[in-house]
């Protein structure tokens, strides 16, 4: 008799704390959900020392995910499948029965965090505390069981389709440096191998091909001292041994150097730091919390913001390896002075175009586009790395001095900076023309 009692009481509790759809979803469909899913898996590429186009995959085959398992709450947001090169037709919900969409989505971006980064035990207790919360906002139990396998069937729809974009193909194959002069090699102190020289040829997002927003013809290398190359090569040894403080905070905020090797004497110790992509990513949380967007709009947001960073990549790393061209710090080290060094590590690969200038170009234009222009906002993502806070009038600002930051830094030619925010933009309007989210 006693334990029937504590049976029925169990069974009355449950039912009191489970609530209807429309009383759970005041709760539920709260944006912090997302916000929170992709901070955490920021921290795990930061962790895990991600390369930036390698993090940039990451967070698009997540943003594609959290999207497809979300938009079935909402009738105004259409699919990506059939927009984004090569992919089908996503997973169903059930027809007739409830679903908790924001659970889903979360549910979807960790299981492709779980699948795509390393140390995955990182996330045990930051789901574990997520999916309680759900719970505890009142989702029935049979939503919460359906809604956690609807956002796994999509992640696995996701990651079935990140298999044939050619990155496993692509891993182990090395390159070969040119040790003619003109052409980049290996920089100090790491001189490490060229970071994903294969990545041109990875399969596009919304973009047709890598090659599609070519920039202008490379400036040829030259020992004339008059020649253009000879101009933009001083520039940035003099620009670099008459830094204000304002460049070197510039130059350091958006330094985003996802491993930095450090030598002191016979000492040498790594600092660990978030991509350009995980900068813009936050950047993307920053707006929406500051815009107050929905969750729905929030995850549109990131989508775009990903997807841009993803192709992105892409295009300047086709530049990239496909010109070759010599940093700044290895002609002035053999023909200026063998002890300059930058003020920011030189990253090992090519110089042009600037990484940096074309995804943010191209993120600020994804931003542009959910926001508007001259939203101003106050970017803190980097402070936790002692790199400070930066206010700025709109996001095209805030890429332009991610764009300069380079020069500042000793790392970039003006004329690499300059072309890559070029290319970065077209490229980002053409993403935000073209992909289609809300009907």
């Amino acid at each position: 008799m006693k334990k029937y009692v504590i049976l029925l009481a169990v069974v009355f509790f449950s039912a009191c704390k489970s609530k209807t759809a429309q009383e759970y979803s005041k709760i539920t469909d709260n944006p912090e959900f997302i916000h929170d899913a992709y901070e955490k898996l920021t921290d795990v590429i930061i962790h895990d020392i991600f390369s930036p186009p390698v993090s940039s995959r990451i967070y698009a085959y997540a943003t594609i995910a959290g999207y497809e398992a979300l938009i079935p709450g909402r009738s105004d947001y259409q699919t990506t499948a059939g927009q984004i090169n090569g992919l089908t037709e996503f997973p169903k919900p059930e027809a007739g029965k409830e679903y908790c969409h924001s659970l889903a989505s979360v549910k979807a971006i960790m299981t492709i965090a779980r699948t795509l980064t390393f140390t995955v035990n990182k996330y045990d207790d930051f789901e574990k505390e997520t999916y309680q919360k759900f719970k505890d906002a009142g989702v029935p139990s049979d939503v919460y069981d359906r809604s956690m396998a609807f956002g796994e069937a999509v992640a696995k729809h996701v990651l079935a389709y990140s298999k044939k974009d050619n990155y496993l193909q692509t891993r182990g194959l090395r390159y070969s440096v040119k040790s003619t002069g003109d052409k980049w090699v290996p920089t100090p102190p790491q001189y490490a191998d060229a970071m994903e020289p294969y990545w041109p040829t990875i399969r596009t997002l919304v973009i047709d091909s890598a090659g599609q927003f070519q920039p202008a013809p490379v400036i040829p290398f030259s020992k004339d001292p008059n020649s253009a190359f000879r101009k933009e090569l001083k520039a940035v040894y003099e620009t670099v041994n008459n830094l204000t403080q304002e460049q070197k905070d510039i130059a350091w905020f958006w330094d985003d150097n996802a491993f930095v090797m450090n030598v002191q004497g016979h000492v040498m110790f790594a600092n660990k730091k978030m991509t350009p992509g995980g900068h813009w990513m936050a950047i993307t949380r920053t707006a929406c919390q500051q815009t107050k967007k929905n969750i729905y709009e929030a995850q549109d947001a990131y989508l775009r913001v990903a997807i841009s960073l993803f192709d992105g990549f892409i295009a300047c790393w086709h530049e990239k390896y496909r010109t070759e061209k010599v940093r700044p710090e290895t002609v002035i080290n053999a023909d200026i002075d063998p002890k300059w060094m930058p003020f920011l590590q030189t990253p090992p690969f090519p110089e042009y175009t600037s990484g940096h200038s074309t995804i943010s170009a191209a993120s600020a234009e994804a931003l542009t586009a959910c926001f508007g222009d001259n939203v101003a906002f106050t970017d803190s993502t980097e402070f936790k790395y002692d790199h400070g806070v930066r206010k700025f009038a709109s996001f095209r600002e805030a890429a332009l001095e991610s764009s300069i930051s380079r020069v500042y830094g000793g790392i970039h030619y003006k004329s690499g900076c300059d072309e890559g925010n070029k290319a970065g933009t077209k490229l980002g309007q053409y993403i935000a023309a073209k992909l289609k989210t809300k009907k």
